[in-house]
């Protein structure tokens, strides 16, 4: 029987003067937890999985379909937002919300992944990140000072320190290097910050694939004290077994009274073991880059819409889907305009995202009726129907206390 959702909730948690978090039930047999996280433009309900905008758009989408998507926060990127439109004419917009017309939530990364994952000449200095602009050609120093000042201009609601990214597979005294680094830059963009009434400052945990180094950085930035913490450096081609426990030795030590944020993670399989194991938050252009690809999103996995498979197929891409693709278009009027027109990613995104959202209220729901692990063992039946589990996936939640059936 699932407790009353009014004996599970906390009081709202104001961790700074723009975020509060009220954790409204916790799963009782894993570290899932579902909350209100209120932001300056938007409550956003957790679990919550954020849509990549990288440029202040969002690949396939419209500002309103977003919103008829109930995407109640997206994630835009500042090294191309400061690059174009640049911080100026940000501020004369009065921001990114005002600049694109979005009414609801906005996160910001710092930056610095893309200046190393992008570009061919970069050199990370304890100064910052030089860099080669590959639209003036123009060589630039990203700092952490820089970082504050391109996401002051663009308002987001949360943004991110800038860290020292290093390849997951990095190994050796470069880890510990990064590690330290990015401890140190975090102080450096408290401290250059102008807007923290305004906008909420998350750090962001390091240390590679070293559970030690895990556990000493995530130690050292809740020393900070800032509102809210992600978990970054994963998702670069580790191994899962790797990826999950660097996961849940972040989520033990964070504290439960700020959000948690795992960067890069949109894969279906990731999202529900991951709030298993205590995340709050998501973001990747995995539903939006699959989608150009003609694949669409589904609960046993993906369709590939470019297949002939598909050419004979009325049925909608999901019959129980409610989105405007499903609700007016068949998997062979999209097969059969797939390589050939552009409104076929469009189609296709609406769905995928659709099918996110609808994962992450599905998650929510049954963490409010304590319903979680049988939500869980249901959703990965059908993922892999013959019952083989991945090891990673077995492993992970029996940690958590959920055995597959």
């Amino acid at each position: 029987m699932a407790a009353p959702i009014s004996s599970l909730a906390s009081k709202p948690t104001r961790v700074s003067k723009c975020l509060s978090l009220q954790i409204l039930a916790e799963c009782s047999t894993t570290k899932a937890r579902t909350c209100k996280l209120s932001l300056p433009h938007q409550t956003v309900d957790t679990p919550v999985f954020m849509p990549v905008g990288t440029q202040g758009t969002m690949k396939g989408l419209t500002v309103g379909q977003l919103e008829e998507l109930d995407c109640q926060i997206i994630l835009g990127n500042t090294y191309h937002l400061g690059m174009r439109p640049g911080p100026k004419l940000l501020d004369k917009a009065n921001g990114l919300h005002n600049f694109m017309n979005w009414k609801w939530a906005l996160l910001t990364d710092s930056g610095g992944f893309q200046m190393v994952s992008l570009l061919d000449l970069a050199v990370i200095t304890e100064e910052g990140v030089k860099f080669r602009s590959p639209y003036t050609n123009e060589e630039l120093l990203l700092t952490p000072e820089k970082s504050m000042e391109i996401q002051n201009s663009i308002g987001a609601d949360i943004m991110m320190q800038l860290d020292d990214v290093v390849h997951v597979l990095t190994t050796g005294p470069r880890v510990e290097e990064a590690m330290h680094r990015s401890i140190r830059w975090l102080d450096r963009c408290i401290a250059a910050h102008k807007r923290p009434s305004e906008q909420a400052l998350f750090a962001i945990v390091q240390g590679g694939l070293d559970i030690k180094m895990r556990k000493q950085c995530a130690r050292e930035m809740i020393k900070r004290g800032t509102p809210g913490f992600a978990i970054g450096g994963l998702s670069g081609g580790e191994s899962k077994d790797e990826f999950w426990k660097m996961v849940n030795v972040s989520t033990n030590i964070l504290p439960k009274n700020k959000p948690r944020y795992l960067m890069g993670v949109g894969y279906a399989v990731d999202l529900v073991v991951c709030c298993a194991l205590g995340v709050d938050m998501y973001d990747c252009v995995f539903p939006t880059r699959t989608a150009r690809f003609g694949s669409a999103l589904i609960d046993t996995g993906s369709l590939n819409l470019r297949s002939k498979t598909f050419s004979n197929d009325l049925r909608p891409i999901d019959e129980t889907c409610s989105c405007s693709t499903c609700k007016r278009h068949t998997r062979a009027y999209l097969y059969s305009i797939n390589n050939k027109e552009t409104v076929a990613c469009h189609l296709i995104t609406v769905h995928n995202i659709a099918y996110q959202m609808r994962l992450m209220k599905s998650i929510q729901r049954n963490i409010l009726e304590d319903t979680f692990p049988e939500f869980i063992q249901q959703f990965m039946s059908k993922m892999f129907p013959s019952s083989n589990y991945p090891s990673w996936v077995v492993d992970s939640l029996l940690s958590v206390n959920v055995e597959l059936l």
